[in-house]
């Protein structure tokens, strides 16, 4: 294990990024937020709106909005495409830029020079107190203390950094009792995970797994059950130890995880024909961690979504904004579809995965958002109702974005 200290980074120059990965979710929320994106990590607090501010990446710019309103507090200047990821200190933002990883104080608002460097940044998980940022680059995890990046002042807080032996697409989690899991794979394959403990300068490999190719997106439920998307169905791993859990189709691969702590349920997108063109999916992963089990159920026709089109909610349901516009609302429990909300108007699928395209982000309260490109929006909904409680129209088209939310 090593200790650094972080100072300024340099400025990100304005150009393009090559991202190592497709079909990353990097909304917090969906979590999440996110691949990771959400994304999708469910640390966050049940904040209310109104102290937030939504973080909305267009070509070539960053638009901060104000979460209970939705009015605009200001447009920053950025790279043609960014990624945005939640700090979890209900303040910041990470920004992947050409650089690496750079932050974004939406308090301000003001795009920083502190970066953390990566020439292909990745993941930003949020549980237990920790931010961890893992650099495809290099393969490496650097895990912040959460707490202190709120606090920011000049210089990015001391961090703990771990590298793997080869550099992939990966990401890591560090539990509340140090250990850290974190993906194992090259620049050719992915094949599983590995769990370590912090032991003086070095790392203790405590379990590890290499049933998971693919291996993609990470997700906690409740009880810290931390599970994993594989290209055949997908990894848990609970009480120091890994288990597989078999897709029910030869090809069954779960991307990304959408998680509630206070849930034993992960709702997976599922993905069973490898040669599907396009990314719309018809498909959820359904995995119970308490019983280890996988199951999947096929949505309606109408129902189709991408990566970035999921989210949980209150009473831990899941939100499916769909191409037909509505959000579809579906008991993770039961598997069953119980609501559907009308949002926006009928949309297609991208045509590459970075195109932009309708997507939603939770809040970890009532409150979700929701852009819709086409018409250069973003909107607030009541997950309850169905509410549309606040819109604001663009200058530009919406892309990826981010709730700058804290954690519990």
């Amino acid at each position: 294990m090593t200790r650094r200290h972080l100072r300024y980074g340099a400025p990100a120059a304005l150009l393009g990024i090559a991202l190592l990965a497709t079909g990353c979710s990097s909304n917090a929320a969906n979590d999440a937020a996110a691949d990771e994106s959400p994304a999708n990590s469910s640390s966050e607090e049940h904040a209310h709106e109104g102290d937030q501010r939504v973080a909305v990446s267009y070509e070539g710019g960053i638009a901060v909005l104000d979460g209970e309103t939705l009015e605009l507090v200001e447009e920053l200047e950025s790279e043609e495409f960014t990624r945005l990821n939640a700090a979890g200190d209900g303040r910041h933002v990470f920004v992947s830029t050409s650089q690496g990883f750079q932050l974004l104080d939406t308090a301000e608002p003001a795009l920083t020079d502190l970066v953390v460097p990566s020439s292909a940044p990745g993941h930003v998980v949020r549980h237990a107190g920790k931010t961890v940022l893992y650099d495809d680059g290099a393969s490496e995890t650097t895990i912040f203390d959460t707490h202190d990046l709120a606090h920011v002042e000049g210089e990015l807080p001391e961090a703990i950094t771990h590298t793997s032996k080869n550099a992939h697409h990966g990401v890591s989690i560090q539990l509340e009792d140090g250990t850290l899991v974190t993906t194992v794979g090259d620049e050719t394959s992915r094949s599983g995970a590995v769990a370590l403990h912090a032991h003086d300068d070095h790392w203790d490999e405590v379990a590890s797994s290499d049933q998971c190719p693919g291996i993609h997106g990470e997700g906690t439920a409740a009880d810290e059950a931390v599970v994993f998307g594989c290209e055949n169905g997908a990894l848990l791993y609970t009480d120091g130890a890994f288990t597989k859990l078999e897709a029910p189709d030869e090809y069954g691969r779960m991307g990304n995880a959408f998680v509630s702590e206070t849930s034993p349920i992960v709702v997976g997108d599922y993905k069973s024909d490898p040669d599907a063109e396009g990314y719309l999916l018809g498909s959820v992963a359904l995995i119970n961690t308490a019983t280890e089990e996988l199951n999947v159920v096929d949505l309606p026709e109408n129902v189709r979504y991408t990566f970035r089109d999921v989210t949980r909610g209150p009473d831990d349901l899941a939100y499916i904004l769909s191409t037909d516009g509505s959000i579809h609302v579906l008991d993770p429990e039961t598997g069953e579809l119980v609501d559907e909300f009308p949002v926006i108007d009928a949309w297609e699928g991208p045509t590459e995965w970075q195109d932009a395209h309708p997507a939603i982000a939770g809040t970890g309260g009532d409150i979700a958002y929701v852009t819709e490109p086409a018409a250069n929006s973003v909107h607030a909904v009541d997950l309850t109702t169905g509410e549309i409680t606040a819109t604001v129209e663009l200058d530009h088209t919406p892309n990826e974005f981010a709730v700058a939310l804290g954690e519990h």
